[in-house]
């Protein structure tokens, strides 16, 4: 891994995350949204817990965040597979880039900065505008995993701070199952447990989860935040364009200038945040 530069690194990550995304929608007629979450987290907690065998002796305040830090987690993804159960890949994926553009823009008085929200706003109204077969349910489920990753970027700062190396994110993401799961039992039942589905469960996992925080972590060793976090702007468009490869999702023009839109605010916000920040 050494060897590839670490913006490669960063791409080879979202792209992993898209692709493992329009792998999980395939598996929505087999075991339902709800189903394919709840195989992704199970699969991505065992893989973790293995990897760092967590000791569970913490204090209450890490209990505190690592069990937040699961649910929010768990909500999130529950949330995002319901969008993308219902609306294109690019479009679930733009409206849920909102989450961290909020937080890197919260509490900023800057011009610049406004300029940024309102076109990041702008591109939510051409979504609107747009919409084609856009359905409302799916925009607002999107809507609320947006707000879910804002408050899984501020819990993840605190894991860093009250937990050692990967415990609080395998623990965190043990809680995360613990909350999918049974949405997942009741939608799928035993329809989850077939040989073949649990495959694409493990590879869905390995895709979604294992690979690209593996890569993402060693690329943040090398290139500074700021980089990365104008590099990872990039994921709304990426996803744009597996949905339309993989899954043949096609936008229309208003919603791919909506998608662009987003990823130039936030590649903006990225680029003129205070180095404090």
């Amino acid at each position: 891994m050494g060897a590839i530069p670490p913006s490669a690194q960063v791409l080879l990550g979202i792209v992993s995350v898209q692709v493992g995304a329009a792998l999980a929608k395939n598996l929505f007629g087999e075991v339902g949204s709800t189903g394919t979450v709840a195989l992704r987290l199970l699969f991505a907690a065992l893989v973790l817990l293995l990897l760092w065998r967590p000791s569970l002796r913490m204090s209450r305040r890490a209990w505190t965040v690592v069990v937040s830090y699961g649910v929010v987690l768990g909500t999130m993804n529950l949330c995002f597979y319901l969008a993308l159960d219902r609306i294109p890949l690019g479009i679930a994926v733009t409206i849920e880039f909102l989450g961290p553009l909020a937080v890197a823009l919260a509490g900023s008085r800057r011009w610049l900065d406004a300029f940024w929200a309102l076109l990041a706003a702008g591109g939510v109204v051409l979504l609107m505008e747009g919409r084609g077969d856009l359905d409302l349910v799916g925009f607002l489920f999107a809507l609320a995993a947006a707000a879910c990753w804002g408050t899984y970027i501020l819990l993840s700062a605190a894991l860093g701070r009250h937990t050692s190396e990967g415990n609080g994110l395998a623990i965190g993401m043990a809680f995360a199952t613990l909350v999918a799961v049974p949405f997942g039992i009741a939608d799928s039942g035993t329809a989850l447990f077939q040989p073949w589905v649990l495959i694409v469960g493990l590879g869905v996992a390995l895709l979604s989860s294992v690979i690209p925080y593996s890569l993402e972590l060693e690329a943040l060793r090398k290139i500074p935040p700021r980089v990365f976090g104008i590099l990872m702007s990039l994921e709304p468009a990426v996803a744009a364009l597996v949905g339309l490869l993989v899954l043949q999702e096609s936008l229309h023009v208003l919603q791919w200038v909506a998608v662009l839109s987003v990823v130039v605010a936030s590649a903006g916000a990225t680029r003129s945040a205070r180095p404090e920040a």
